[in-house]
C-alpha cells in the first residue's frame, strides 16, 4: 500500500470532526445568551416589583364648608298628651254600653250603664229609715212638751207643799231625759240623712260618665260583663283628652342625658310613615330613671303636633334629639384625626369616636397633602357629630386635601378603622 493511500482515511476523519466542533461551540454560545437574557428579565422584574412596594399611595379627603350636627338618638313610644282611665266606683253587671272604640265623647257623656236596681233599693231603705227617724222625734218632742209641763206644776205644788220632794225630782228627771233624746233622734235624723246621701252616690256611679272630652281609645266591657270593684277599680274606658297633639316618650341613656335640656329640637320615625319624619320639641326631662336589666334609662317627653292624626298610641319612633349644631363651619372628617404616617394613629376598634394624634401643644395634629407629600400641621377641634369634626383653630382652607389613609404597593395598608 502506498503512503498515499494510508494517509487517506485520517484524512476524512478529520474532514468530518471540524464541523462537529462548531455545531458544539455554536450551542453554548447559544444558552449563555438565553441565561443572561433571563437573568435579566428576572432582575428587571425584581426591580420593578420593588419599586412597585415602595410606592405610597395616599388617599385624601378634602376640607369644606357645612353644618355640623351634634344628636343622640334613642327609641321611644307614641302617647296621647293626658290619657285618662275611666272605671268604675261600684260592683254590678253592664246594663248598656254607649261608647266603643274611636268614640268622639264630650264631658259628662254617658258611656255605659250598671244594673242599678240593688242600689236602687237601697235608696229606699234608707229614705224609710229616714222618714221612721224624723217621726220618732216628733213623737219625742211631744213627750218633751208634757215632761216640762209635769216639771213646772210639780214645782208649784212643791212650793206649798203639796207634793213631794221625790215627785218634783222624778219630773225634773224625765224632763231633762224627753230633752236628751231630742239631741239623740236628731242625730239619729243626721245619721239616716247620711246613710240615704251615699247609697244615692253609689246609685249615680252606676252611670259610667266621662270625665273629660276625648276620643275613646281603649274599652275593656261588654253588656251583660260583671265588674267587681272590692278590692281594685276596673278600667272600663280609656279617653285620650286630644290626638291632635301627642308626646314621644324616650329612653334616653344616662351617659346622654345629661346633654338633653328643654327646648331641644328632635325628630322621630315611625314604621308606619318610615320614609316622612316628624318634627318636635323636648318638653321635659323626667328625674325618675327607670331600670331594666341593669340598664339605667331616663324618659324624655318629646311634644309634637300631630293634625292629621296618622300617629296612633303605642307606636314605636326612633327619635334623634338635635343637642348642638353649627352652621357653615370649616369642618374635616373625623377619619383624618386617626391618621399618622406609617400607621403610627393609634386607632380604637369598635368605637365610632375618634382616638386623635395629639400635637404636642393641647390641639391635635392633622397631616395634609402638599406637592404630593403630607405635612403636619396644628389644629383647634370643635364640635364632633361623629362624621366631621369643626375646626376652630389651623391653617386650613376650604378645598385642602386631608390624609386620611395611605396604600402600599399592591396591599393596602389603611390606618383608617375597619
Amino acid at each position: 500500500m502506498t503512503e498515499a493511500s494510508k494517509l487517506q482515511p485520517g484524512s476524512e476523519r478529520g474532514g468530518r470532526s471540524a464541523p462537529r466542533a462548531f455545531l458544539h461551540r455554536l450551542g453554548w454560545a447559544i444558552l449563555t445568551v438565553v441565561v443572561i437574557f433571563t437573568l435579566a428579565g428576572a432582575g428587571a422584574a425584581l426591580y420593578g416589583f420593588i419599586g412597585r412596594r415602595s410606592a405610597v399611595h395616599y388617599v385624601t379627603q378634602k376640607v369644606t364648608r357645612g353644618p355640623i350636627v351634634r344628636a343622640i338618638t334613642a327609641s321611644g313610644t307614641v302617647n296621647p298628651v293626658i290619657t285618662v282611665q275611666v272605671g268604675t266606683y261600684v260592683s254590678g253587671v253592664i246594663q248598656a254600653r254607649y261608647c266603643d272604640y274611636n268614640t268622639e265623647v264630650k264631658e259628662g257623656q254617658l258611656c255605659a250603664k250598671i244594673d242599678p236596681r240593688p242600689y236602687q233599693v237601697t235608696v229606699d231603705q234608707d229614705k224609710a229609715n229616714l222618714a221612721v227617724a224624723r217621726a220618732q222625734i216628733v213623737k219625742d218632742k211631744a213627750n218633751l212638751a208634757y215632761a216640762k209641763v209635769t216639771y213646772e206644776r210639780n214645782q208649784k205644788l212643791a212650793a206649798t207643799k203639796a207634793v213631794s220632794q221625790d215627785a218634783l225630782d222624778s219630773a225634773k228627771s224625765a224632763y231633762d231625759q224627753a230633752q236628751a233624746q231630742i239631741g239623740v233622734d236628731e242625730a239619729t235624723i243626721g245619721l239616716r240623712e247620711a246613710e240615704l246621701r251615699a247609697a244615692e252616690i253609689n246609685l249615680g256611679y252606676t252611670d259610667i260618665i266621662s270625665p273629660v272630652k276625648g276620643t275613646v281609645v281603649s274599652r275593656n266591657v261588654e253588656m251583660g260583663q260583671t265588674v267587681a270593684a272590692s278590692f281594685q277599680t276596673p278600667t272600663l274606658f280609656l279617653i285620650a283628652t286630644d290626638l291632635k297633639t301627642m308626646q314621644v316618650d324616650t329612653n334616653v341613656s344616662e351617659s346622654d342625658v345629661g346633654a338633653i335640656k328643654v327646648g331641644d329640637r328632635a325628630s322621630f320615625t315611625v314604621e308606619s310613615f318610615s320614609k316622612r319624619p316628624f318634627e318636635g320639641q323636648v318638653t321635659e326631662v323626667r328625674q325618675s330613671p327607670q331600670t331594666i336589666q341593669n340598664v339605667v334609662t331616663y324618659d324624655a317627653v318629646i311634644s309634637v303636633p300631630n293634625p292629621d292624626l296618622l300617629l296612633k298610641p303605642g307606636m314605636t319612633a326612633t327619635t334623634r334629639i338635635i343637642v348642638d349644631q353649627r352652621d357653615d363651619v370649616l369642618r374635616v372628617p373625623d377619619q383624618a384625626f386617626r391618621y399618622a404616617p406609617g400607621g403610627l394613629a393609634a386607632v380604637s376598634r369598635g368605637s365610632t369616636r375618634p382616638s386623635p394624634v395629639p400635637d404636642g401643644s393641647g390641639g391635635l395634629m392633622l397631616w395634609i397633602l402638599r406637592d404630593g407629600e403630607p405635612h403636619s400641621i396644628g389644629v383647634v377641634p370643635g364640635l364632633d357629630d361623629d362624621t366631621y369634626t369643626e375646626i376652630v383653630k389651623g391653617d386650613l382652607q376650604p378645598g385642602d386635601e386631608v390624609v386620611v389613609a395611605e396604600q402600599t404597593g399592591f396591599g393596602s395598608n389603611s390606618t383608617t378603622p375597619h
